[in-house]
């Protein structure tokens, strides 16, 4: 592989992040502006970067979906970007409906904070190398199967053997940092296998339609 990649996924202590260059692999945590200090070639990140203004969907959503086929449930639809100051669940879902779109989720609501962080430095900063990326679709990417849930041993165990087919030597750290779950550090991982892929100028691109900030709406493989 050429190049350095960072695979990075929300966990509740902020964010967890693989550095891998050469096959050789390391562990970090902290903000999102943190990751953005381990000198990455690329930055591949499970978070929604570019937000709809208004009821229309994001075309890179609804292409994710479709590649999950009945998996596609793990791909949720990006709410307007008005509802990222939201303080509660119930504001931001009453913000969303008047903005022409649907409420939103509890799970959605959750991590608005963590799309409200990475959106304020990507729009400070329009050339930092940050994409968006989603495990799943990376995951039926690499592997061309259906996994089963990934909070379940089986799947967990799934993802990982998938992954060391990239990374042979692939462990998840013990103990688990910044409070992150093993399924939080293979999505991590799965990112960073994108991140390479991009890197190659193999990946392939969902959606690639841009918000009213400038910002891409696009989920890359």
């Amino acid at each position: 592989m050429t190049g350095r990649v960072l695979g990075v996924d929300g966990c509740p202590g902020g964010w967890i992040g693989v550095l891998v260059e050469d096959h050789r692999f390391s562990w970090h945590t902290g903000g999102f502006a943190s990751m953005l200090t381990l000198g990455a070639d690329v930055v591949a990140v499970d978070i929604p970067i570019g937000l709809p203004l208004g009821p229309l969907r994001r075309r890179a959503d609804l292409e994710a979906r479709q590649a999950l086929g009945a998996q596609r449930s793990s791909v949720f639809f990006v709410p307007p970007r008005v509802v990222l100051d939201a303080p509660t669940q119930a504001e931001a879902t009453l913000l969303s409906r008047a903005a022409g779109s649907v409420g939103v989720s509890i799970q959605t609501f959750f991590i608005l904070d963590k799309v409200a962080e990475v959106d304020s430095l990507l729009r400070t900063a329009r050339d930092l190398p940050v994409i968006e990326v989603h495990p799943e679709v990376s995951l039926r990417r690499l592997g061309g199967v259906e996994l089963p849930p990934k909070r379940k041993v089986a799947g967990r165990t799934a993802r990982l053997e998938l992954l060391r087919r990239w990374l042979p030597d692939l462990a998840l750290p013990t103990p688990l940092p910044g409070r992150a779950r093993p399924d939080d550090c293979l999505d991590a991982v799965a990112c960073a296998w994108t991140g390479a892929r991009w890197l190659r100028g193999e990946a392939e691109v969902l959606g690639d339609e841009v918000d009213g900030e400038g910002l891409p709406m696009r989920i890359v493989v």
